[in-house]
């Protein structure tokens, strides 16, 4: 394989605090000695998280085994995960907010026609459902662990606890008309066909869809991590990547 120097769009600040991380963790495990220093483990990670190279793309780049690469994706993706603000440390930190939004975004996998329970009939294609939750300024605050892409919004969200967690917190929130039903604060379009709405409903659809749209950049932010746009690993696995990616995200972005 051909190797030829090339760059990853992350800031420095993430690569800092993945080092720094990684530092911490070989000091407290007691490892003396890597093939890699930190830093360069540090990269290898963000090169896999953001621009999706294979494993078999890191090991020609970086100089290491197959199983060498897995092993230190693995253990950097644990740190990052375990470091993920929970359901509860979002609705927290959002408490200061006017309002929230919330949606189901599709992280597609490769997966064959058997594996209904991955098919998303709204996407027409296999994927996770991930539910998120965005700033009125279209932030990304949270992320859910992935389900099914066969799951519907509405039941995903009831099964993370979100509309509960929303509710007690007396959070308004913005969500499209997946979610009707959920009850709570949740603010949802007028239901009905176009024609057959009065110009008051048309006038506050309009409205709404002009702050739900806000969701977009939050759902791309995620995509913006290569690897999360086709993912080709167990399924058991993505939650974590997710948490991964969203701790990197925040961590960047403070």
């Amino acid at each position: 394989m051909l190797v030829y120097p090339s760059g990853v769009d992350v800031s420095s600040s993430a690569l800092r605090f993945l080092t720094q991380q990684l530092r911490r963790h070989r000091r407290t495990i007691g490892s003396r000695w890597r093939l890699l220093s930190a830093g360069r483990q540090a990269l290898l990670t963000l090169a896999h998280l953001r621009v999706g190279h294979t494993y078999a793309q890191l090991v020609a780049g970086f100089g290491v085994g197959i199983t060498t690469a897995f092993r230190y994706v693995s253990e950097a993706v644990e740190l990052l995960a375990a470091l993920a603000p929970s359901l509860a440390d979002a609705v927290r930190t959002a408490s200061v907010k006017a309002y929230l939004i919330l949606d189901g975004t599709l992280l597609p996998i490769d997966r064959i026609a058997a594996d209904r329970p991955f098919y998303s009939g709204k996407h027409k294609k296999h994927g996770m459902n991930v539910q998120v939750i965005a700033d009125p300024f279209g932030r990304l605050l949270w992320a859910s662990p992935a389900l099914p892409g066969a799951v519907h919004d509405l039941r995903a969200a009831r099964e993370h606890g979100i509309l509960d967690a929303l509710a007690e917190a007396g959070m308004r929130y913005w969500a499209d008309k997946g979610y009707r039903g959920a009850g709570g604060t949740v603010r949802i379009p007028c239901w009905g066909r176009w024609e057959n709405l009065s110009a008051g409903q048309k006038a506050a659809n309009r409205s709404h869809a002009k702050i739900r749209a806000l969701i977009e950049p939050a759902a791309a932010t995620l995509k913006s991590w290569r690897l999360l746009r086709k993912l080709r690993c167990s399924t058991t696995r993505i939650t974590r990547l997710v948490q991964a990616v969203l701790t990197l995200h925040l961590t960047s972005s403070n």
